[in-house]
């Protein structure tokens, strides 16, 4: 029984070690020039939620703050989280800018520093499905928010345009043993098994996003240097590793852009979901 209990806890990622390097990652670049034009998954998600004014919101893993900022237009009290303070003080800015009130905290996704059932609607675009530890993501969301109240999330999808990004990064560069892709989030099994039981209701839509860039070099360009997760990833590789990464993405663009020449049209399937607590 001891050489089985301590085989298993051998090879227990060390969470811990993987958030910090995620950390160092998504502070890397300049994520806020990415992150801006997905803009408009925020604003849907909010409507999908149908919220009301006055309405608590706690964005998890915020990044630079879509959904908090479409969450705020809609005058509902926003409390906008990340565990990168480069990617809070970039929301700040803009929401300044806006005139929109919104309460900036640091957290960790897996241990949010909230009560238990302390908020209307939790919601989370693209952020807390990079969480290496899922089943204690997916706990936190429900721990937080209310019964019969909201959890709303946009996940990118295993075989859309960025989750197939995904797979061909992770042959150049595998991720930890034992830590999943962040797209499993955008299933339906995933959703069932860390949200079924416990919940009242899951309505999940398949939408996608426009990636609208002047060229697929263009996007590769703004990607490779501003994108954490791309830009680590070059910096881990010689020259001809990473001419080869780029050779594929370009191939990987090529097979979904609807341009025929010049811009890029790229969509990129998510799957947009509202739980009921």
């Amino acid at each position: 029984m001891q050489t089985a209990t301590s085989s298993t806890t051998a090879t227990m990622p060390d969470y811990n070690a993987i958030k910090t390097k995620q950390q160092t990652t998504w502070g890397a670049g300049d994520y806020g020039r990415v992150g801006v034009t997905l803009q408009i998954t925020g604003e849907l998600l909010c409507e999908s939620m149908d919220l009301y004014a006055g309405q608590t919101v706690l964005d998890v893993a915020s990044g630079n703050g879509n959904v908090s900022l479409a969450a705020a237009r809609r005058f509902c009290k926003v409390v906008s989280t990340d565990y990168v303070p480069s990617l809070l003080d970039q929301s700040r800015r803009r929401a300044a800018a806006d005139g929109l009130a919104i309460d900036y905290r640091e957290a960790d996704a897996e241990d949010l520093p909230f009560a238990d059932a302390a908020f209307d609607n939790v919601v989370s675009t693209f952020g807390v499905m990079f969480t290496p530890n899922q089943p204690q993501a997916a706990s936190e969301l429900l721990r937080v928010c209310k019964p019969g109240g909201k959890i709303g999330l946009a996940n990118w999808t295993p075989d859309g345009f960025i989750g197939q990004l995904f797979k061909v990064i992770g042959r150049y560069l595998p991720p930890p043993a034992g830590i999943n892709s962040p797209a499993t989030w955008g299933t339906q099994s995933f959703l069932d098994t860390h949200f079924g039981s416990r919940v009242s209701d899951i309505h999940a839509r398949p939408r996608q996003f426009m990636f609208r860039y002047n060229s697929p070099e263009h996007w590769l360009d703004v990607f490779s240097k501003f994108y954490g997760p791309m830009l680590k990833a070059f910096e881990a590789l010689d020259d001809q590793a990473g001419a080869s990464l780029r050779d594929d993405i370009m191939q990987l663009i090529a097979t979904h852009n609807r341009a025929a020449r010049g811009p890029m049209l790229v969509p990129s399937d998510y799957l947009e979901v509202v739980i009921i607590r």
